[in-house]
Formats: C-alpha cells, sequence, structure tokens
C-alpha cells in the first residue's frame, strides 16, 4: 500500500493546467484567475470628499472655523467649476471632486449649513481632513489581483473598480462520474432484493461542484465487464473521470481490470489510509489529453474521503489554485479516538467553538460515532477530518489535534442575538 503523501504526489504530478477563457465580470463568481489584473486607471480617479460638506483652505480657519464664501454647491457625479480661494468655500457631497485649491473639508455637522451666500463654519481644519486622495485605493499599474485568486464578491467589485468588463480565469474542469454495482439503484428507481438506493453519483456531483468543477452523469453500469469498458471509453471525453465501486478484490470488482482495458496507465491502487483503502488511480492519453482517472471506493465514506484528499487538490491545482488542499486548524480532542496503528487515519469530528469566557481560540473536537465507512450520516454531521499518522494510536481527550475542515459549517452554535 502506498502512503498518503506518496499517493498525493504521484497524483498531482499529473496535473496538467487548464485552458483560461474570459468571462463577463458576475460570471467569475468562485473561479480561479488565470492571469493578473492589473489596474488602468487610480481608484479613486481623482481626490474627492469623504464626507458632506464645505472644501476649504486649512488654513483660512482657525480652531473654532470661521466665515466663508459659499462658491458653488458640487454633487457627486459633477466638476468643480471654480478654484477655491482665500476666503471662499465650495459645498461637496460626498464622492465629490474636491475643487483646486482646497485641502480639506468641514462636515456639514461643523456649519450653519448654508447653500449660498455665507457659511459660517464652526470647527477648523487640518490638510487633508475628510479627503480621500488619487489612487489611494488603488494606483494605477497596481497589481489589483494576482494569478490564482478564487474570486469571491469583493473581488468582483474590485475588478469592476478598476474598469474591467471581462476577466481571464481558468476553465471549470468537466468532471465524468460513473458508478458501479448491480446492488446499487438510483434515486427514485424501484429496488430489488439485496438492492440500496445509490449516493455517490450526487455526493460526488456536489463535491465536484464546490470544488468549481462542472459533474458530467456518466451513467450507472452494473457488474457487467464488457459494458464498463464502453461507459470508460465514453466517458474519457472529459477531463477527469470519477468512478465508484468495485475497485476492491472481490468477484464482481471489475473496475481495475476495465481501467487497464481502455488503456489506463495505473499509477498506484490501494493506499495506507482509513477510510479509503481501495483506491485506483491512472491516467488515460485521450486526443493529445492527459485525463486523471480515479477509481474510488463505493462505499460512501470512503468515496468522500478519498475524493477530498486525492482529486479535490488535482482540480483545484489545475485551476491554477497555489493552495489546493483543505484548510487545516488545531482543536483539543473531547474524545478517546484512539485505536490500532497501521494506517493514517482521517477521523470524522464536530468542531465546538469556545463557551463564553473560554479562550476564544479553544475549538474542541467530537467524534461523529459509527466509524463505519458506510455510514453516510457521519459525514453529513462532520465538520472536519482529524489527521492521525500510521503510526499514532491516535488522540485521548485532551491532546491537540489537527482538524483538515469540510466547510465553514464547524460554525455549529449560531448566535441567537447580533451582538460586538
Amino acid at each position: 500500500m502506498l502512503p498518503v503523501d506518496e499517493a498525493r504526489a504521484r497524483v498531482l504530478a499529473t496535473v496538467v493546467p487548464l485552458p483560461s477563457e474570459p468571462v463577463p465580470v458576475l460570471q467569475a463568481l468562485d473561479r480561479v484567475l488565470a492571469a493578473d489584473v492589473v489596474a488602468t486607471v487610480d481608484v479613486p480617479p481623482w481626490d474627492n470628499s469623504a464626507m458632506d460638506g464645505y472644501a476649504v483652505r486649512s488654513a483660512d480657519l482657525g480652531p473654532d472655523g470661521g466665515a466663508l464664501t459659499v462658491l458653488e454647491v458640487v454633487p457627486a457625479g459633477r466638476a468643480p467649476t471654480v478654484p477655491v480661494t482665500t476666503g471662499t468655500t465650495t459645498v461637496v457631497m460626498t464622492g465629490a471632486p474636491m475643487p483646486e485649491g482646497a485641502d480639506a473639508v468641514v462636515v456639514v455637522e461643523d456649519s450653519d449649513g448654508a447653500r449660498s451666500g455665507t457659511a459660517h463654519l464652526t470647527a477648523g481644519a487640518t490638510p487633508g481632513r475628510y479627503v480621500r486622495r488619487r489612487g489611494a485605493d488603488v494606483a494605477r499599474g497596481a497589481t489589483v489581483l494576482a494569478r490564482g485568486t478564487t474570486l469571491g464578491p469583493a473581488h468582483l467589485g474590485l475588478i469592476a473598480s478598476v474598469g474591467q468588463s471581462e476577466v481571464d480565469v481558468v476553465r471549470r474542469p468537466c468532471v465524468a462520474i460513473l458508478t458501479t454495482g448491480d446492488e446499487v439503484v438510483r434515486a427514485g428507481g424501484a429496488l430489488g432484493p439485496g438492492q440500496i438506493h445509490g449516493s455517490n453519483h450526487l455526493t460526488l456531483a456536489g463535491l465536484v461542484v464546490r470544488a468549481g468543477g462542472t459533474p458530467i452523469d456518466a451513467g450507472h453500469v452494473g457488474d457487467d465487464p464488457a459494458a464498463l469498458v464502453a461507459a470508460l471509453d465514453r466517458a474519457l471525453d472529459a477531463d477527469v473521470v470519477l468512478t465508484t465501486g468495485g475497485v476492491s478484490v472481490g468477484d464482481h470488482d471489475h473496475v481495475k481490470d476495465a481501467l487497464a482495458a481502455v488503456g489506463i496507465a495505473s499509477a498506484f491502487w490501494k493506499v495506507r489510509m482509513k477510510p479509503g483503502k481501495p483506491l485506483a488511480f491512472g491516467t488515460a492519453a485521450r486526443d493529445g489529453r492527459t485525463v486523471p482517472v480515479f477509481g474510488l471506493p463505493g462505499n460512501p465514506v470512503s468515496c468522500m474521503v478519498n475524493f477530498l484528499q486525492f482529486a479535490r487538490p488535482w482540480l483545484r491545482a489545475a485551476m491554477g489554485d497555489p493552495t489546493p488542499h483543505l484548510p487545516i486548524v488545531d482543536a483539543t480532542c473531547a474524545d478517546d479516538l484512539r485505536s490500532r496503528p497501521g494506517r493514517a487515519r482521517l477521523e470524522r469530528v464536530v468542531l465546538h467553538r469556545p463557551a463564553a469566557g473560554d479562550d476564544p481560540s479553544g475549538w474542541t473536537v467530537t467524534g461523529t460515532g459509527d466509524p463505519s465507512s458506510g455510514v453516510l450520516t457521519s459525514m453529513a454531521r462532520a465538520h472536519g477530518l482529524v489527521l492521525i499518522g500510521p503510526d499514532e494510536a491516535g488522540p485521548c481527550p485532551g491532546d491537540r489535534v489537527r482538524v483538515q475542515l469540510l466547510d465553514a459549517s464547524f460554525l455549529d452554535r449560531p448566535d441567537v442575538a447580533f451582538g460586538w
């Protein structure tokens, strides 16, 4: 059996970067940047007022303000027409360009509110007060966002703020999902003796979407070697192929032989981990492309864990993500998670926030119950996976552990009321 780290390294060694494509900025959410975004303008493009008030020469006012002649009123979206000179002021709204000659703004609350004639200001000013300088947010020529950034809502706004309506992102990988086994029936189908409703195709589709890919349903094949070879051959039109089931050593486990039959070069079979030992991985040449194929276990927990440890990093790396692995946090174990050493273990756990008054960094974890690889409810409850090395028995209550986060749902105790 291959150690986890070596298996992951072999998987990532096959990564070929996916091509890029231009998309409208609104369609780029959660996509990975294929090139740096460089500002072609200053943001803001000119000095402007940060508040509603009076643009002044700070030297014209004493500590308690003074009286100044109002020249004009300039709202946002218009430009001043006359400079501010000694003894004068221009009324400016938030975002309005600063008039020539003014170096500060006195807020409207520190005035009598005059819009013409003479404005009586009740506070002084220092140079730069309530003025947003040109280029203070983004300077022209600066790299706004680096290649490899996964774009969130604020990133979309930032790209728009420098005038771009399109952005180059990495194409989403198309991932074919092929399920196998006579015992599996897709949801909605009638169950026969000894059959179960399949879940892996939908679970994997969700994981693929979360990873940034596009899932393709490659169908379901029973324990028929010829049909499996044909389905695999069709699935290789995708960027990545995932199969589930049939990778163990039983009489009806045909996936490994089918992979060889369609020309898939095996990189490894079996990984020294629990859950998820029976994992087959290899690559196939198709139309000048190298297509990775992951033969995932049929047990739902093993299937998910193997996807997260191997297929997800491949997808994220192919999209140019410089940090393709799931994040890891430290926590204190509240349960006894010891077991016999021999294989690396990824124990499903629930993360708990510290109680009021406790150390805010003091996360604790508890197990999810039955550790069987067929108990999908445990993954539905889990917030993360405790990482235990192959030569370790595992943690006792009170031990510090490393937890690989599945997603942000570990915030399992929402506040009943908003508070600072």
